[in-house]
């Protein structure tokens, strides 16, 4: 995994837990997004879940949010390298 200032982070929050998996609740918490980002990012495929139990409820296992996070990191990179002038101007906007 790559590193980036969030993962370890994050990384540490999981092991406090002592999950292997994430509700979506727990995901949407961890990526300070509403429950339906984190349930579109689940059902469009962009991050990996499992459905468990008899109702189905969604479970994303840590290390793959994990893995997530740094594939945002690496994207958000190649993004402000690729578009550096763009990058500055969303940023002086806010």
């Amino acid at each position: 995994m790559g590193s980036g200032p969030a993962l370890g982070g994050t990384f540490w929050h999981y092991a406090q837990m002592g999950s292997r998996f994430l509700t979506l609740a727990d995901v949407s918490e961890v990526l300070n997004v509403s429950a339906s980002q984190a349930y579109a990012l689940v059902r469009s495929g962009e991050l990996p879940a499992i459905k468990v139990g008899g109702r189905g409820q969604w479970r994303v296992e840590s290390a793959v949010l994990e893995e997530y996070i740094a594939r945002m990191y690496e994207q958000t990179r190649t993004f402000i390298e690729s578009n550096p002038v763009e990058a500055d101007q969303s940023m002086s906007e806010s």
